[in-house]
């Protein structure tokens, strides 16, 4: 399975797993253990590829000093063959969880001291949280046996040549995340978050060569490693970037020490800290000599700090951080993280920090610091997040990117509170929409309703009041009615202006819709939109050349992706693919380019899942068969049995489509046949009474056919009708047929299935390269072309939606309303005064018609 499956499959049995234990709090089991494993598969890889095998592993152990400084030298850790993780599961029921204290008590005992910052009480948490796993030792042993069966098909060695274990990783946490609550903000920020900061960052450092990290509130690391990844991608090399992180909680400062080494970051470019931002400023040179300090200047800083925490500002006015801006207020530190991110920010550094929209308008010393960083020039835009998009809390938020030094352009203000997709309970980013972000931060162009930029005057001007809606408007507009069409009919010319961008891009179809109704108004000229739409000249034109720019699009991603699949760079491949599409669609009116891109967005994950499993494996990957395995119950107990066959890489489904269409069609017709019998015996069935229903049920019953007797009640449990005994007969014979020709379809059914199961399996199994490319080619390309062809077609269709709606509502003046309502009141006062009842019911029913303006006959 490929390692969304994985990952996938791991997540779904973690969480029946951890029983009542919160999601916050079982993460750091599984995690930990994650990370253990990863530590001993490495060690045991190393030594194997430097003159041990598999008998002498066994001598590896803690009283053989020049094995233990030889791994430690190389390493920085050490674990004898007793503690290590296969040892663990050699053991089988011999395996007791005082080997995992043992182990990770050894581990402390001997890490290399030059790699004490990163490996030091890094399994603290586990290792005392282990009694949390169940109240006695058999069950803890229990637990801890179940988990390490779980991790044991988590991929830890370089030959994958992809970053399974890392994908793996930043699923469970996100999923943990998802179900922690309010706990979720102190270890995570959303994937999509960390995405669209880590490509801000990555544009303002590209060029550079030695890049520092550093993120004061790192949580479980997740967005100092997508910044990582974000330059490392842009500069092909990620040695050259150098890691800092503080974390205040322990059990997450494990977290962030993991992730980065998990990761393959070396030691030396990991520098960790466990501690308080606000209280005990860091990062600085020369760690652990206070006395010498020197503050240490990166060139990113990037944060998701906790919101609006309470902080000790006392004593703080004479701290350096603070210097020139303000001291916080002590309800919201908001600005003092802030204000401590840029001040270890190089002159000509960036930083990007995720805070509550409060930050922009609250008074008091908020609002003194935000004139000040207004003044310095300090902050280079503002970009508004939708609500309800960080997992614990719904509040809004914003990411304020910063810099000590840049060109005195005003402040560019992104309002990206209306571009998400609902997600579960969340709001989520999309690709298209943090592109759409990224795009207008680097041009620094203004879009309406979206982005521009605000000159420092008028920001002055607003007393420093940065709140986005002040600046640029991404309200819905409100509907209006014409007072004019809706008293003497027709339809506005200024709403059929208003959509100018299809007029524009297609000329000539205004004319073809309205002609002009006098005034200000305009009349519908066919009574057939949607067809005058599509038969016009402008728009098949219009298709005709969208159609162009992409005539040759399904060839180029052939040679792009299909044809030298093992040559793909995967790290940049999507960013190239989408500036082939912007660059195609370049001028077009109607289709939004960014529409394209979330199109090839939708396939991008499961294709580069697939170039990484051909990259890894080879293009005879594509060729292989997998056993399914499914969860079944057997004898009270969840095991895992095999239920037919997978496609390694290619969808069974997708194999039958393409070169299987015979038997597959053979195999629907008998379907087709069964929901035809279906409908049959429902029609013979209708409207039997139940007594009808009980003759039918004994007739079949005394004919020996207990089944079919038993599916026919079922068929017509809620139905009655009026029949005969003659009638009843024909009904019974035509059941009885039906029902046993139906038993012989589902017979054939099983029997097509079974056989076109294992023509599929064979048929991959024998496919030859280039068969296995056409069906790459069907698989990943074939859904983004024709997703992109699409948009242009339901640009129209979107059209005349418009025009239909338009013409619906202004169909009918206000008089011609008013006169339907008076006849509607006429009809009903006729109806009541055919009612009798006592002198008081008269009397009520009298008043009624004298309110609806009718007369009682």
């Amino acid at each position: 399975m490929n390692k969304q499956q994985l990952a996938a499959r791991i997540w779904a049995s973690a969480n029946e797993m951890r029983s009542k234990i919160e999601a916050s709090e079982y993460k750091d089991y599984i995690l930990g253990f994650i990370f253990y494993k990863f530590l001993s598969d490495r060690e045991e890889q190393f030594l194997l590829k430097n003159g041990f095998d598999r008998e002498s592993m066994e001598t590896v152990r803690e009283d053989d000093p020049e094995t233990l400084s030889y791994v430690q030298n190389n390493l920085g850790y050490f674990i004898s063959y007793d503690n290590l993780y296969s040892t663990w599961l050699a053991k089988g029921s011999d395996f007791d969880v005082s080997d995992v204290r043992d182990a990770l008590s050894a581990f402390s005992r001997l890490i290399k001291p030059s790699h004490k910052n990163v490996f030091d009480k890094i399994f603290d948490t586990l290792e005392t949280g282990l009694s949390k796993l169940g109240d006695t030792s058999g069950a803890q042993t229990k637990a801890i046996s179940a988990l390490l069966q779980l991790i044991r098909d988590i991929p830890m060695d370089g030959k994958q040549g992809y970053d399974v274990l890392g994908y793996i990783y930043e699923y469970l946490i996100s999923n943990f995340a998802a179900n922690a609550g309010k706990k979720a903000g102190e270890f995570y920020t959303p994937h999509e978050v960390s995405v669209l900061i880590s490509q801000i960052v990555a544009q303002n450092l590209a060029g550079r060569g030695e890049v520092t990290v550093y993120d004061p509130t790192s949580g479980s690391g997740s967005l100092l490693i997508t910044i990582g990844e974000a330059i490392a991608r842009q500069q092909g090399y990620r040695g050259s970037i150098k890691y800092y992180a503080q974390e205040l909680k322990e059990n997450t400062y494990n977290l962030t020490r993991m992730n980065l080494v998990m990761r393959g970051i070396a030691p030396d470019n990991i520098v960790c800290r466990c501690g308080d931002t606000l209280e005990d400023d860091w990062p600085w040179f020369e760690e652990g000599h206070p006395e010498s300090y020197e503050p240490l200047f990166v060139d990113a800083v990037v944060s998701n700090p906790p919101y609006s925490q309470r902080w000790d500002p006392e004593g703080k006015d004479s701290d350096r951080r603070f210097d020139g801006y303000g001291v916080a207020p002590k309800s919201k530190a908001d600005y003092a993280f802030l204000l401590h991110d840029l001040y270890h920010l190089k002159p000509d550094g960036v930083m990007c920090i995720v805070l509550p929209h409060g930050v922009l308008f609250r008074g008091g010393e908020e609002e003194k610091i935000r004139t000040a960083l207004v003044e310095n020039e300090n902050i280079d835009a503002i970009i508004g997040l939708p609500a309800n998009i960080f997992f614990g809390t719904g509040i809004p938020t914003i990411v304020m990117v910063l810099k000590k030094r840049r060109p005195s352009d005003g402040v560019l203000i992104i309002d990206a509170s209306k571009n998400f997709v609902k997600d579960g309970k969340n709001n989520r980013l999309r690709a298209c929409d943090i592109r759409r972000i990224v795009d207008a931060y680097q041009s620094r162009r203004s879009v309406e309703r979206f982005c521009r930029v605000v000159p420092k005057q008028e920001i002055r001007d607003n007393g420093y009041n940065l709140n986005i809606p002040r600046y640029v408007d991404s309200s819905e507009v409100p509907e209006t009615w014409d007072i004019y069409a809706t008293m003497f009919g027709g339809i506005p010319v200024a709403e059929v202006d208003a959509l100018g961008h299809y007029w524009d891009a297609l000329p000539g179809l205004r004319d073809e819709l309205f002609e002009s109704a006098g005034g200000a108004t305009v009349r519908l000229k066919p009574e057939d939109i949607g067809e005058t739409v599509r038969s016009s000249p402008a728009v098949r034109g219009y298709l005709d050349s969208y159609d162009v720019r992409f005539s040759d699009f399904g060839q180029w991603l052939y040679d792009e992706l299909v044809d030298e699949s093992s040559l793909v760079n995967l790290p940049t491949e999507e960013d190239r693919l989408a500036r082939e599409i912007f660059d195609r669609l370049g001028g077009e009116k109607l289709v939004d380019p960014y529409d394209a891109y979330q199109v090839l967005d939708d396939s991008w994950q499961g294709i580069g899942a697939d170039l990484e499993v051909i990259q890894t494996e080879g293009l005879d990957a594509v060729k292989r068969v997998d056993p399914n395995m499914v969860t079944k119950k057997k004898s009270g107990k969840e095991v895992e049995v095999q239920d037919g066959w997978r496609g390694h890489v290619l969808p069974f489904d997708l194999v039958q489509r393409e070169l299987l269409a015979d038997e597959l069609r053979a195999l629907d017709s008998v379907s087709d046949r069964m929901t035809a019998i279906d409908g049959e015996l429902s029609e013979i069935v209708e409207g039997l009474t139940e007594d009808d229903k009980a003759a039918l049920g004994e007739a079949l019953n005394d004919a020996g056919d207990a089944f079919v007797a038993s599916k026919l009640r079922k068929a017509v449990s809620e139905l009655r009708s009026d029949g005969d005994e003659d009638e009843l007969a024909n009904q019974v014979e035509n059941a009885r047929s039906l029902l046993e020709e139906q038993k012989a379809a589902k017979k054939e059914q099983k029997s097509l299935s079974a056989r076109l199961e294992a023509s599929t399996k064979s048929t991959i199994e024998g496919l030859s390269d280039q068969q296995a490319r056409e069906l790459l080619d069907a698989k990943w390309n074939r859904p983004v072309e024709d997703g992109i062809a699409a948009l242009s077609r339901a640009e129209i269709d979107g059209l005349v939606d418009r025009v239909r709606d338009l013409s619906k509502k202004y169909e009918m003046t206000f008089a011609e309303v008013d006169e339907q309502i008076r006849k509607e009141e006429s009809h009903l006062s006729q109806m009541l005064g055919q009612l009798r009842g006592n002198e008081y019911d008269m009397a009520g029913i009298h008043e009624l018609i004298d309110l609806l303006g009718g007369e009682a006959r």
